[in-house]
């Protein structure tokens, strides 16, 4: 795209200042605004790529500078014990517990997603029901979990069937063993319904899988709440944990005595040093681990996590639906008519925390967007999508960037 509408010095719209008075109006007012403080964000940029990449929390350059210098570079060994090197996986855990709704003991922190997600879905179908022969993934899901699934499903003897997540609840027959489900679509932003879904698999006599990518640190979950059976997530989008930063898995805590994880470790041995050739899985979460944590980027997101301190999930929702309102409600004031459509749902109950556009020449306009300070991200073939994230994003910049899309379709 050229840059033939740059917003200096462009006619103002109509509506602008009446936009741009009610987003000063609305940060004004905003609990979570302070919180911004909390970050390290370059000046003059708007953040709206969080459910790609979280911004970095400002505390965690020295964190990682005294783990390296210190930590590391000091203590040496002994840090596995003085500096709790050894217990990092299951107090981090601990504290990613009660954004995603769930009592302590039930949260590992290590490995990535995929391999996180491929301990979750062995474990389920060996603890499911002898004779099942089904395992329903959602059709839409992220790639990977699907190259994932297929991978478990051959392992365990399991036929993998692709659902659409809206009518699967009718493929639940008593021949499931198994339901993979993404919490919010990566590509639209939908946002499903976890409780009646995971009702419904249990209903059937499955268990569930549920990815939380997209959802962890933007909304409640409630895993414990909705009786869910294992879910996975990575830390890196809202959680603010880095790049390739350490993903997590949750075992409910009924199913941990018979968790049988694909991928026993010494580090999930109940005796981890006595370097015994028979495998014996520790208690509780620990049981999900494989083998050393990764230290430098585990402890970066232990500092990372304290931007939540003192901060409400159901507030974060709350922002976070203002936010998307306000911003869908100026593409509709800025952006000429007919060149954009949301394909993120406009019901709060089914909205995520981003907003998904489609449009011609997608690619090129986030492009462009880029280039004028509004970073974003492009999901091929033709959707725009923005994340918000109520902790550093703040309604004047909902309305910048609505306002810089119009100006380039202008």
């Amino acid at each position: 795209m050229s840059d033939t509408h740059p917003i200096a010095g462009s006619v103002p719209h109509p509506a602008e200042d009446a936009l741009r008075e009610r987003a000063a109006g609305l940060d004004a007012a905003d609990g979570l605004g302070k919180l911004r403080d909390r970050f390290a964000l370059p000046e003059g940029v708007v953040y709206l790529d969080g459910n790609s990449l979280g911004a970095l929390p400002a505390a965690v350059p020295d964190a990682v500078t005294d783990v390296v210098r210190r930590q590391w570079g000091e203590l040496l060994i002994r840090s596995w014990d003085e500096s709790g090197w050894w217990t990092a996986p299951e107090r981090i855990g601990d504290r990613i517990a009660p954004l995603i709704g769930a009592a302590p003991g039930q949260v590992t922190v290590g490995d990535s997603t995929s391999v996180n997600l491929f301990k979750a879905l062995v474990g389920a179908a060996r603890l499911a029901a002898p004779g099942r022969t089904r395992m329903l993934v959602d059709a839409a899901t992220f790639p990977t979990d699907g190259y994932i699934a297929a991978s478990a499903a051959r392992m365990t003897g399991l036929d993998v069937v692709a659902v659409d997540p809206a009518d699967a609840v009718s493929q639940m027959t008593p021949d499931t063993a198994v339901v993979l489900l993404n919490h919010v679509d990566y590509r639209t932003g939908r946002l499903h319904d976890l409780p009646a879904l995971t009702a419904a698999a249990h209903a059937a006599g499955a268990l569930v899988v549920w990815d939380l990518c997209h959802s962890a640190g933007a909304l409640p979950v409630g895993l414990d709440a909705h009786s869910v059976d294992l879910a996975v997530g990575c830390t890196y989008k809202y959680l603010n944990g880095g790049p390739g930063a350490p993903a997590y898995i949750y075992v409910a805590e009924r199913h941990q005595g018979a968790f049988d994880s694909p991928l026993p470790g010494w580090n999930s041995h109940a005796e981890p040093f006595a370097m015994n050739p028979a495998y014996e899985p520790a208690q509780g979460a620990a049981r999900a681990r494989v083998g050393t944590p990764d230290i430098l980027s585990m402890l970066a997101l232990e500092s990372a996590l304290d931007v939540w301190e003192g901060v409400d999930v159901d507030d974060v929702r709350a922002k976070s639906l203002a936010l998307t309102d306000f911003f869908l409600e100026c593409v509709a004031a800025y952006v000429p008519e007919g060149r954009v459509e949301a394909v993120t749902p406009a019901g709060h109950a089914e909205r995520g925390s981003q907003v998904s556009l489609r449009t011609e020449n997608a690619r090129e306009v986030m492009t462009e967007l880029i280039a004028r300070g509004v970073v974003g991200d492009f999901r091929a073939p033709d959707v725009l999508r923005f994340g918000f994230t109520p902790l550093y994003v703040g309604f004047a910049d909902a309305e910048r960037a609505a306002r810089t899309l119009g100006h380039i379709f202008g």
